[in-house]
């Protein structure tokens, strides 16, 4: 990064691109866009969000992008200011901390999800998970029931492993931290997804997999399932977290942002296809159900490997391109809080850093391995303490910020929202009057259907 009044900027426009592609990959893409293709018609599904992704995605990466860059400053004071020579009302700063609380639940399961993948990891490289030999779906349910859900410590230790990774980088700061880990990571996370990809789709059988994920069925195409479709996408870009308006900080007034954030969505796009071209062909090669819902990764690919040549080392290989995922969208969810603190406080770096990490672990973490197990008995309206974290934060704090981003770019800024989008006078005015008016109604929908 280079300096830019008292506020870093990203070195390059492919920097990041890198980092918020990273941000938005995660298990979004690896784990929960591949099941929901399973559950939801294959190909129909990978269609509308495609769509999806056109329609509300990139709009509201717009909307990110000139909050986050307007003032440059951390999640909460990017609501503050001034706009159209008029004080803004500092009850707008609530968005801010909707997507603080967003953020600290998402981390609350997130790293625990992190967890059980370094323990498969751990597993198969000590040999506790053997999949030299074909394996049966009652086999990896019992290995997951054993070692994820009734090994509290276990999971604990790992979290924790977790946990210290995103530390170090963190440690070194935005530019030293986050940029250069991203640099190496995002470019090996593509290799293994290559490898995984190639080996997928030269198996046996494969085409009626690559068929399944790509050609629709438009019968499954239901009002229903595009506005579910709708709710991945914001899932899919963190979008109302607070990490777009973050990392926009980071940008310098030169940047394009329509060109910035065309690629960003195209990019997250891509890498969710490509999620699926290393997982269903294998199903199909190994009459492998595709509609196992979130056990699909933890239960049913490993019945998939187990059946492969080298089956363990691929596996092996899988639950690393799992963990870069997660490390690339955990460290960047982590700097919104971090940032925040740090700007609104007089702590130090690595002092905010040791209180988000250390406090989500302790109110977050914990207890949502232990809601596998010992707190299994604790419920909050019938969800469990892990549900419930994925569930608040998902389905109403993230959708619900984001709805008052819109309405905060198209009611608040106006003009200087207009301004900082820095697009063509065509451009601008179209985009403008969409997420003024249309793209609000659209979340209404998605968070009263998601309810």
């Amino acid at each position: 990064m280079t300096a830019q009044t008292s506020r870093q900027s990203w070195s390059n426009r492919l920097t990041y691109v890198l980092t918020v592609a990273g941000a938005t990959i995660g298990f979004g893409a690896t784990w929960r866009f591949p099941y929901l293709v399973g559950e939801n018609g294959g190909g129909a599904y990978v269609f509308l969000f495609c769509i999806a992704m056109i329609i509300i995605g990139i709009p509201m990466i717009l909307v990110e992008n000139v909050i986050g860059r307007r003032i440059q400053k951390n999640a909460i004071d990017a609501f503050s200011g001034t706009a159209n020579g008029k004080k803004i009302p500092s009850g707008w700063k609530i968005l801010g901390y909707m997507g603080l609380l967003g953020a600290f639940g998402i981390l609350a399961y997130y790293m625990v999800l992190g967890g059980w993948v370094l323990n498969y990891i751990g597993s198969l490289i000590s040999g506790q998970l053997d999949l030299s030999e074909p394996v049966t779906i009652e086999t990896t349910a019992v290995f997951f029931e054993q070692h994820i859900h009734n090994n509290p410590i276990a999971i604990l230790i790992y979290t924790g492993l977790f946990v210290l990774v995103n530390y170090i980088i963190l440690a070194k700061g935005i530019m030293d931290g986050i940029e250069r880990s991203v640099k190496f990571l995002m470019p090996l996370l593509f290799v293994f997804l290559l490898i995984m990809i190639v080996r997928n789709i030269t198996l046996p059988g494969a085409m009626e997999g690559i068929k399944f994920y790509l050609v629709p069925d438009f019968s499954k195409i239901t009002k229903e399932l595009f506005i579910f479709v709708l709710g991945q996408v914001f899932f899919a870009l963190s979008l109302g977290f607070g990490v777009l308006i973050t990392l926009s900080s980071y940008l310098n007034k030169q940047e394009n942002l329509v060109k910035t954030a065309t690629i960003t969505g195209i990019v997250n796009t891509l890498i969710a296809l490509a999620a699926g071209f290393m997982i269903f062909p294998s199903l199909f090669s190994f009459n492998v159900a595709p509609n196992s819902g979130p056990a699909l990764v933890f239960q049913s690919l490993p019945i998939v490997f187990s059946h492969m040549w080298a089956g363990s080392m691929f596996a092996t290989i899988f639950f690393s391109l799992l963990v870069i995922a997660a490390l690339t969208t955990s460290i960047t969810i982590y700097e919104v809080l971090i940032t925040a603190l740090q700007e609104k406080t007089r702590l130090t770096r690595k002092q905010a850093i040791a209180i988000t990490l250390g406090g989500i672990f302790v109110l977050g973490n914990i207890p949502s391995v232990l809601s596998d197990n010992v707190w299994k008995n604790i419920t909050i309206a019938g969800r469990s303490i892990f549900d419930t974290f994925d569930y608040v934060s998902g389905n109403i704090l993230f959708i619900l910020t984001a709805l008052g981003s819109a309405i905060f770019v198209g009611f608040v800024l106006k003009d200087e929202a207009k301004k900082e989008l820095g697009a063509s006078k065509k451009f601008t005015t179209v985009w403008f009057n969409y997420v003024k008016y249309v793209i609000p109604l659209i979340i209404l929908v998605i968070f009263i259907n998601s309810l």
